[in-house]
């Protein structure tokens, strides 16, 4: 029986070996010309899609996107029930430590500084999970389009979730450190917004393409399907969608992300199997 289980595991560990390998080759030799794909914002093109620390470290890399005016913006992220950070003042800073130590409740909680092509942050918000702010889903926005092609605003954005508090492995700072599955959060500030009936259209565009093990600035490992997804919001704080239309991606890049699929299972299958990541 014990050989049995051996062969089994083998078995099982070949399987998924041979599954990294496949989309290893397909990720890095074959595709890459071919998938990047910018067809329903054309304005994007070419743009680098990752964020930048203070100190000029790669930082979080930009996994969604919104379009509409400011006020759009802000009048879905209050639908969907994700509130906007204070100022990252000493002020702040001081209350976010105390509702970490005390477990006390801080919604409002600051999030530190990212830049994008140069700028920092337009907008910030975040959804508290349990009593305190040092675990969160949050989301930095900033205006990169004036008028896209719908006309409007196009906002890009970079949604993580916050884990716990502790220290950068680049700097030593006191930071937030994020859970390695990027996409999730992806997944649920779009669910999120989509529920609340303030988006009438969702398509993808290419963010930094497949990425198994990188690290962000504060030093944690994340891994995507590289993919951005857009929603295009209502327009004005009272209406409301009661349909989504969401477009499709060329042929070749649902090809990638069904590859992607798999090699996310084994990933997060190994996540749940090792117990959660120290960012180390």
């Amino acid at each position: 029986m014990l050989q049995a289980a051996g062969r089994d595991s083998r078995f099982v560990f070949a399987v998924l070996t041979g599954v990294v390998g496949l989309y290893g080759l397909l990720a890095y030799f074959l595709l890459p010309l071919t998938w990047k794909h910018y067809e329903h914002q054309k304005g994007l093109a070419g743009l680098i899609m990752i964020t930048r620390t203070g100190a000029d470290i790669p930082g979080d890399p930009i996994n969604v996107g919104a379009v509409g005016s400011n006020d759009d913006v802000l009048c879905a992220m209050n639908a969907a029930q994700w509130y906007p950070a204070d100022p990252l003042t000493l002020r702040s800073s001081i209350a976010i430590v105390g509702s970490v130590l005390l477990d006390r409740p801080y919604r409002g909680a600051p999030v530190s500084h990212l830049y994008y092509q140069g700028q920092r942050e337009d907008l910030a918000f975040e959804k508290p999970i349990g009593k305190s702010a040092d675990r969160r889903h949050h989301v930095r926005f900033w205006k990169v389009l004036d008028r896209g092609e719908e006309g409007r605003a196009v906002w890009l954005g970079a949604v993580t979730y916050d884990r716990g508090v502790g220290l950068s492995r680049d700097d030593a700072r006191i930071t937030h450190h994020i859970g390695p599955d990027i996409d999730s959060e992806r997944e649920q500030l779009t669910a999120d917004l989509t529920a609340a009936k303030v988006v009438k259209k969702l398509y993808e565009v290419s963010g930094i393409g497949p990425t198994l093990d990188r690290r962000n600035g504060g030093g944690d490992r994340y891994y995507t399907d590289g993919e951005i997804k857009i929603s295009v919001l209502v327009e004005g704080c009272a209406e409301r969608s009661a349909t989504v239309a969401e477009l499709s991606n060329p042929p070749l890049v649902e090809l990638k992300n069904l590859a992607w699929s798999a090699v996310a299972k084994a990933l997060l299958s190994n996540e749940t199997a090792s117990g959660p990541s120290d960012g180390n």
